[in-house]
């Protein structure tokens, strides 16, 4: 990996040395010479490579981990983050935004189960004491790398069984003419668990996105409640805004 021709560290100020390397990784990123999930350099080959030291390499890599360009996975390194930017406009299910950004999507399951609502779910769905709902818990993955966990509960009268859902929960709901056609979202940053952390296989306390999703029938009809929890270091959400005069 050249050294861009903008950036000459030795010699300057250590006040703006970390400030210069960060800048070399910015549009080393940016002009795709570091491709997503490639690792950087480590930081003994940085602090050769730019004459500075291991302390400056790691503040400058800390500035963009914390902005979300760079992803620290324990014992491998540091790595290009994967990001994925998710209409928050556009009603889609996570499979669809992973196949028309050209990933992989894949799931892994951690439970399927049925019972009664519990009162989260009857006051989000206005549902009734008492009814039937079925529940999909999942870890989500883009090319193989974990991008977060979902938790949706849907009436069971919108899915024939259970086991109607195999990879795309909107796609079973689709078959059986059930998938919502309009839909309110919440979101807000969270800090993830211990017990999320150690399935992502991230530190605990991390930060990342929660978007609770409330989907609605043609008549009405409460179809699903679902809460996923995207990586911080992961995830972008966009939105098109536009000025009516």
């Amino acid at each position: 990996m050249a050294a861009s021709k903008e950036v000459s560290p030795a010699g300057t100020k250590s006040t703006v040395l970390y400030m210069q390397l960060q800048k070399w990784l910015r549009n080393a990123i940016n002009e795709r010479e570091l491709a997503p999930e490639d690792a950087i350099p480590t930081e003994r080959e940085l602090a050769e490579k730019f004459n500075v030291s291991r302390i400056t390499v790691r503040k400058a890599v800390d500035g963009l981990v914390y902005e979300g360009l760079l992803t620290r996975r324990q014992g491998a390194g540091t790595f290009v983050a994967a990001r994925v930017e998710k209409s928050y406009s556009k009603m889609s299910s996570f499979t669809e935004d992973m196949i028309s950004r050209g990933r992989v999507p894949s799931s892994k399951w951690l439970s399927k189960t049925s019972g009664t609502v519990n009162p989260q779910e009857a006051l989000s769905m206005g549902l009734s004491p008492g009814t039937v709902v079925y529940r999909f818990n999942r870890m989500r993955f883009a090319d193989g790398f974990s991008m977060g966990l979902d938790y949706a509960t849907v009436p069971a009268d919108c899915l024939p069984s259970l086991e109607a859902v195999n990879d795309s929960l909107y796609e079973a709901l689709e078959k059986n003419g059930t998938r919502p056609v309009r839909a309110l979202q919440r979101l807000r940053a969270v800090a993830f668990n211990t017990e999320q952390a150690k399935l992502l296989d991230i530190a605990v306390g991390a930060p990342g996105l929660l978007i609770e999703r409330r989907g609605f029938l043609a008549d009405g009809r409460p179809a699903e409640f679902t809460q996923s929890y995207y990586r911080g270091d992961a995830y972008d959400l966009m939105s098109e805004l536009t000025h009516n005069s």
